[in-house]
């Protein structure tokens, strides 16, 4: 009797918090997320949003914090994680392998917003123009930031290339320095000649003194890229996904403090005008087209 009373105690309360249930719906609703730059400013404002996701959700919420793309990837490949946070290029990675449901992306008037990549250099290179760069690229270090970033990685590699600069063989040494952050403060101190990050994390840096104007030089800017989309596993519940899906929607209206803080950390200026808005696989087929044409898809596997 005593065997069986401890073996139903043990059942009842040791639930695995990965498992769904009969309709698909998470015990625990396990986010994936990337941690690199302002780590504690963003720990602090995740546990916002989490406690906002429980409160609509009426289901406890836990983030599985990484620190870098490729983790994110593969814990949702691996259903380590139910839903992510994923970049642009992170979510074409993702879905080369395997379909995810994008629900929700910062957008304004219905329509997701743009950021763009940039590529900079210390003043100290003499650099001041990319074509100035193809001219001196076997004597120059180039670092990108993540292997999964869109804006530090994917696009300016495909910039590169597109002018005649393969990253693989142009350049003394090529190297990802890990972060966005990384990237710029790595060539502001002078151990890289170039480096590319995207342009929030370049304005970040600027508004906490890391750094004057002046000591970086930005040789290039791109286009408009997608912004950021959060992802949910397909086999999760459709109506679960739904709710999840609204409860972003929702967010600048029924937590607004939440939604200004998450926004403010890279983007205040667009604070009080960006919401979250529906995201459709379609809007990254741009990305998609750019990856397949310099294969950074395989580039990237591990």
């Amino acid at each position: 009797m005593l065997f069986g009373v401890t073996l139903m105690l043990s059942a009842g309360g040791c639930k695995n918090k990965l498992a769904l249930d009969a309709e698909g719906n998470p015990n625990t609703l396990v986010v994936g997320v990337v941690e690199q730059d302002n780590v504690a400013e963003q720990s602090v404002v995740l546990e916002k949003v989490r406690h906002y996701l429980e409160k609509e959700l009426d289901i406890k919420v836990e983030f599985f914090k990484s620190s870098d793309y490729t983790s994110v990837i593969e814990a949702m490949l691996t259903k380590k994680v139910h839903m992510a946070y994923m970049g642009p290029f992170a979510y074409v990675l993702a879905t080369a392998k395997q379909p995810l449901v994008p629900l929700v992306a910062p957008g304004m008037n219905g329509r997701p917003v743009n950021y763009r990549s940039i590529i900079f250099t210390n003043p100290g290179t003499g650099l001041k123009t990319m074509d100035e760069v193809k001219a001196r690229a076997k004597r120059l270090t180039l670092c990108f930031a993540d292997p999964g970033s869109t804006s530090g990685h994917l696009v300016p590699r495909a910039y590169l290339t597109s002018i005649g600069l393969d990253p693989k063989t142009a350049f003394k040494e090529t190297m990802f320095a890990g972060s966005h952050f990384a990237s710029l403060l790595a060539v502001k101190g002078g151990k890289v000649d170039v480096g590319c990050a995207f342009e929030f994390a370049y304005n970040k840096l600027l508004r906490q003194k890391m750094f004057k104007p002046g000591d970086l030089v930005v040789l290039w800017w791109s286009d408009p890229i997608v912004e950021s989309p959060i992802v949910m596993r397909p086999d999760i519940n459709p109506k679960f996904t739904e709710r999840v899906r609204e409860a972003y929607l929702n967010m600048r209206q029924e937590a607004p403090d939440v939604f200004k803080a998450y926004i403010s950390m890279y983007d205040p200026g667009r604070a009080d005008s960006i919401s979250y808005v529906r995201i459709d696989d379609s809007a990254y087929n741009g990305l998609r087209k750019i990856a397949a044409g310099i294969d950074i898809i395989n580039l990237t596997k591990k």
